[in-house]
């Protein structure tokens, strides 16, 4: 079987249009010129489906809850760390359309990578067979994410400036150090430093790279 056909297993749709699959599945670094036929803008429709169909599950699940507790659940469920998590968990790096020379680094295996791919895939998805396909499928795969929140999880930014108030520290200071891609596709890097400590995030919205690096200084400085 090609790599669309268990793609199609796996996900429990036979695509009417499997080309949408395919290109679901294809990294930039095996797409035409300037990343033409990649899953970047699959990913892009697909991080709006995601945390569409996301918000109502969890508005669903948490009736009592306010936006206040579901805003950091939602921000902790589609992440970037949760959704490489999930997509390492179910295998996707095996469907993946990666160049040789990539495959041979580990692409296929990388966070940022496995959690494009998720997304492309629900895209792809989406535009197929349309949100309650979608929905059928998210929940399936990110049941276990959602129920393991006992509680509301404080996003990283939040748990960074607290870890700096407790220490009578200054505020943590971000600063946006590059902004590359397409329109369509950004991707940032954020710095932030707390004191003398640094760490860097990167994402394709800034506020999402704000959160990566607060999660990553967050590490440093529990370690």
């Amino acid at each position: 079987m090609s790599a669309v056909e268990d793609a199609q297993a796996w996900l429990g749709h036979r695509f009417a249009r499997p080309d949408l699959l395919a290109e679901a599945l294809t990294h930039r670094s095996a797409a035409g010129a300037r990343g033409r036929g990649s899953n970047e803008r699959l990913e892009f429709i697909g991080d709006r489906v995601l945390g569409l169909v996301v918000a109502e599950w969890l508005i669903e699940r948490f009736p009592a809850e306010p936006e206040g507790s579901l805003g950091p659940r939602l921000a902790a469920l589609v992440s970037k760390a949760a959704l490489a998590g999930i997509a390492e968990a179910q295998g996707l790096g095996a469907f993946l359309n990666i160049s040789r020379g990539e495959a041979r680094r580990g692409v296929s295996g990388q966070a940022t990578v496995l959690a494009d791919a998720l997304e492309a895939v629900i895209g792809a998805l989406y535009l197929d067979a349309g949100l309650g396909a979608v929905r059928v499928f998210i929940r399936r795969i990110m049941e276990a994410s959602l129920e393991s929140q006992a509680r509301p999880p404080k996003d990283a930014k939040t748990a960074l400036q607290e870890w700096a108030l407790k220490r009578a520290l200054e505020l943590p200071s971000y600063v946006t150090e590059t902004e590359t891609g397409p329109s369509h596709a950004p991707r940032f890097v954020v710095r932030v430093s707390v004191g003398d400590a640094v760490a860097r995030g990167e994402a394709g919205t800034k506020r999402a790279a704000e959160q990566a690096a607060a999660s990553s200084l967050l590490a440093i400085l529990r370690a």
